[in-house]
């Protein structure tokens, strides 16, 4: 029987646990208010009966994250990144087609994104990548370190991307690709000034290679990025989407219209209401000041994360808690940006309050990892480490 230390329920971080449940919580709301019948608000909506099964289940999956030393996760982090892949390719082979895109494995009554769990599982084996490349980088340069330097990032980066360009998923495999150089950098392995001198060509670089990049996207993709640069340019056809979020958010006004009073959601006029454009029924319903509430209590989660990775007690736990904290803040940056206009639509969810059992169940994991590592920062769990 697994014994549960009495210190590490004293130290059990209860505000991560307390933000993401509320979160949880008024995502559920909001996503029966954006799915309920226009009419009879009487009839359940299947949506919001599944979200409470999944947020069951993943406070399940946190608490059963936290009981286990999270050093765990390094000594099979590339056996877990390895599963990700190969859940990746099953879908290529064999997942489900929903919407024009295959993103869905089932096993027997149960569906799943594989790609949302890559998350989880990549920042767990990059993390441990960069430690091992770090030892290597500090010693004389060889042929074995240029290796490990040059070919696995292939393995990390290029091909879980390659495979979700391919389903397609373009927001998580930006999202993936942008972890790995937030790492890099935050581990010192690459300079700031690198980084900005690639960004720099990179701008420069879009005249001519901006015909090659357009022709590689898909029509729907092509669409987003027109309406991003024009927000006016077809308000009815392939600019509906954006403008009826920048209408339902408006709508809300100072205090917003009350629950249940938005019209936006039940009334259909705005797509992906309950997963991708959830802020806008929320900000509609609540209005200003329930929306500054919400952005507040991601502001606090994000800021308990870096205070997570700064006090951590080993490399590993430092780079896992940044990347969790990484990966939350840009699903909320995008998702908000793109709601508002500020960003090209790319089909990411609002961490924790958008509908999907799987981006759910992925948060609480994660945040069950931070909450782990925070709770055994300190010395008496085991014996101090190098922290170099």
């Amino acid at each position: 029987m697994l014994k549960i230390d009495e210190k590490l329920i004293k130290n059990f971080d209860w505000l991560t646990l307390a933000i993401v449940i509320i979160l949880s919580v008024v995502g559920i709301m909001t996503i029966y208010s954006a799915t309920r019948p226009p009419i009879d608000i009487l009839v359940h909506s299947e949506f919001y009966l599944k979200q409470v099964l999944w947020l069951a289940i993943g406070i399940i999956a946190l608490f059963i994250v936290v009981l286990f030393d999270y050093r765990l996760l390094q000594r099979y982090s590339y056996l877990i990144f390895g599963l990700g892949l190969v859940l990746l390719v099953s879908v290529s082979l064999a997942g489900d087609e929903r919407m024009g895109a295959q993103r869905w494995l089932s096993i027997g009554p149960i569906s799943f994104q594989p790609s949302e769990l890559l998350r989880v599982f990549f920042i767990i084996g990059v993390s441990s990548y960069l430690i091992h490349i770090s030892q290597y980088l500090k010693e004389k340069i060889s042929i074995k370190s240029v290796l490990i330097f040059a070919i696995l990032p292939a393995i990390f980066v290029i091909l879980p991307v390659a495979l979700l360009i391919k389903q397609p998923d373009l927001g998580t495999a930006i999202l993936l690709a942008s972890l790995f150089v937030i790492l890099l950098v935050f581990k010192g392995i690459i300079s700031k000034k690198a980084i900005a001198f690639t960004l720099i060509v990179g701008f420069i670089s879009i005249p001519f290679l901006g015909h090659i990049l357009w022709e590689g996207l898909r029509d729907h993709q092509r669409n987003r990025l027109i309406v991003f640069l024009n927000p006016a340019i077809d308000p009815t056809g392939i600019g509906w989407q954006v403008n009826q979020s920048k209408i339902a958010i408006g709508s809300g006004g100072f205090s917003g219209k009350g629950f249940l009073e938005g019209t936006q959601g039940p009334l259909r006029f705005l797509p992906e209401r309950h997963t991708d454009f959830i802020f806008p029924v929320f900000a509609e319903e609540w209005g200003f000041i329930g929306s500054i509430v919400l952005l507040s209590l991601f502001l606090v989660l994000f800021l308990r994360g870096l205070d997570t990775a700064v006090k951590a007690r080993d490399n590993f736990g430092r780079l896992v808690a940044f990347g969790i904290t990484a990966m939350f803040f840009i699903y909320f940056c995008v998702n908000i940006g793109m709601t508002v206009g500020l960003m090209p639509v790319v089909g990411i969810p609002l961490p924790f309050i958008s509908y999907g059992g799987t981006a759910l169940l992925s948060n609480f994991i994660a945040a069950g990892i931070l909450i782990n590592i925070r709770a055994r920062r300190f010395e008496f769990f085991y014996p101090p480490q190098n922290r170099t």
